[in-house]
């Protein structure tokens, strides 16, 4: 009865607020950020994921001055499905996700430079069957900084792999979205417990601004 009587702030106080702080070199990875969620009418659209594209925006123009590793993810199929699995037979509207499909494409705002990396993935982690881990190992990189939707799936689901993998997993906290406030907040108040550091986009791109001094 005590517990119930407390807020989930104060359940966790003590015991699930560690900070993992930024490593010697960070990498942002960009999840998802496909026309497909940003486009008015279709099924993946929310504002709330338009609005973290926004604010995403001065983020990439930082990491991209500072010379930071950009990697870009997005989710997509062969047409039959077949590499989706399980996933796609849960979430059918991902079988649209396939090359030539306009909505499969990244968001005018967030597309990928030539030099930056792009990784498909077929399921919600970006980790998940991809040459991730080996890229970031390559460049370098102990630190990923996750943008990206939607909150409480594939953005979730890469800081889960992300600190199973050995890398500091950092959340800028406006440049993450999902279909609702619920899921959304409640996906970031567990990674902020128990995966990753949720920090104000300031924050994170000031420390992009001091590393590269």
């Amino acid at each position: 009865m005590e517990n119930q009587a407390q807020t989930r702030e104060q359940n966790y106080a003590g015991v699930f607020d560690n900070r993992l702080g930024f490593g010697k070199k960070c990498a942002v990875i960009v999840i998802d950020f496909m026309k497909a969620y940003t486009t008015p009418g279709k099924p993946l659209y929310h504002q709330g994921i338009v609005d973290a594209v926004d604010a995403s925006v001065s983020l990439l123009e930082t990491a991209r001055a500072t010379n930071t590793p950009i990697i870009h993810a997005r989710v997509m199929y062969n047409p039959s499905g077949i590499d989706g699995g399980m996933f796609v037979k849960k979430i059918p509207t991902l079988r649209t996700l396939v090359e030539g499909e306009p909505m499969a494409e990244f968001d005018p705002k967030m597309a990928p430079r030539d030099d930056e990396l792009v990784i498909v993935k077929n399921y919600a982690s970006a980790f998940f069957g991809t040459s991730l881990t080996s890229a970031l190992c390559a460049l370098g990189v102990d630190t990923v900084i996750l943008i990206g939707c939607s909150t409480s799936g594939c953005v979730r689901a890469t800081a889960v792999d992300a600190i199973q993998y050995g890398f500091r997993p950092i959340v800028p906290e406006e440049c993450v979205g999902d279909r609702h406030e619920g899921p959304h907040d409640a996906a970031m108040f567990d990674m902020n417990a128990k995966y990753a550091d949720v920090l104000p986009k300031s924050e994170v791109e000031a420390h992009l601004k001091a590393a590269a001094n």
